[in-house]
């Protein structure tokens, strides 16, 4: 019966299969699905059908993206939803081999994140309530949230008023995966919140008596409404480019400044790791190189001969 199937047929069950059961979210369903459909047009072209894929195809599918000019980051980023499509299609009996066995992912450079330092965190944070070019109340409080509690900015995006703890101390996020963790606000933070919500709630008042449903988002748009993650991550922009800092900052830039500064403090990478909700270690490890090349900076600045 599942050879009967289209190739369409098969992705969309996967992608239901991944909605449903895996719960990822709707950003990495849509690209899940962009490179199987892509993936599956390639094949389309020279003949060959999603259930009768070879290494070998796959294999020339990943080098015709590396020499389109895509980084090998995201060349295996396609890998591994083709990777993970194919493990499903065995484990559910629609398929007797994994042709993606054999495959190995493409070396990829290894670079540093972007992250201010403790003085250029601080810096920044100040600047909505100087810079007053958006809507400082808000603005200030995003800033102080997220890094303090390392979010990303989806998370950042979804928190409600109902995971705030009653003091501002603390909330509760739903991260990667589904997995639910607790995280903390700084003191600078809840003070923050504590002139936002006010404001906030205002205006979500003022929506309401309009005639529309209120959010319960923390984080609002000037009509009221919850703010979306492209919404955030222009606020961030638009702050990053009054900073006059010659570093690339976005909003995750503010996560891997709240993870470097708990290591460089001598935090364990264990504590960080459940603080950031990564899944595996080896992914917080990296912010230990980073603490590295803080000392070489320290030094080369401190050493007569630097």
């Amino acid at each position: 019966m599942a050879k009967s199937k289209t190739d369409a047929d098969m992705i969309e069950d996967y992608c239901t299969y991944l909605r449903a059961v895996r719960r990822i979210s709707a950003r990495t369903l849509l690209a899940y699905g962009k490179d199987l459909d892509n993936f599956s047009r390639y094949g389309g072209e020279r003949g060959t059908k999603l259930l009768s894929v070879e290494s070998a195809d796959i294999q020339s599918f990943i080098t015709e993206l590396g020499e389109r000019g895509m980084a090998s980051v995201s060349v295996n980023r396609v890998l591994s939803s083709i990777r993970g499509f194919y493990r499903w299609l065995l484990r559910y009996g629609l398929l007797n081999r994994d042709p993606t066995e054999s495959l190995r992912n493409l070396k990829t450079p290894k670079t540093l994140p972007v992250f201010l330092w403790e003085g250029e965190m601080a810096d920044f944070a100040e600047l909505p309530d100087t810079a007053k070019i958006l809507w400082p109340c808000r603005d200030k409080a995003i800033i102080l949230v997220m890094y303090s509690a390392g979010l990303r900015i989806s998370e950042t995006a979804g928190l409600t008023l109902e995971a705030l703890e009653g003091d501002l101390s603390g909330a509760r996020v739903i991260g990667k995966g589904n997995r639910e963790r607790y995280v903390f606000f700084s003191g600078e933070a809840q003070e923050a919140l504590k002139l936002w919500l006010p404001v906030r709630n205002m205006r979500v008042k003022a929506v309401e008596s309009g005639g529309k449903a209120p959010t319960n988002r923390l984080f609002i748009n000037r009509k009221g409404g919850a703010i979306s993650i492209p919404g955030l991550r222009w606020i961030i922009t638009k702050y990053a480019e009054k900073s006059g800092l010659q570093k690339n900052v976005h909003p995750h830039a503010l996560r891997h400044s709240f993870a470097t500064h708990l290591v460089n403090s001598g935090c364990d990478v264990r504590v960080v790791q459940e603080l950031l909700g990564h899944a595996s270690l080896s992914t917080t490890q990296r912010y230990t190189h980073v603490d590295i090349e803080g000392l070489k900076r320290v030094h080369s600045e401190a050493h007569p001969h630097g």
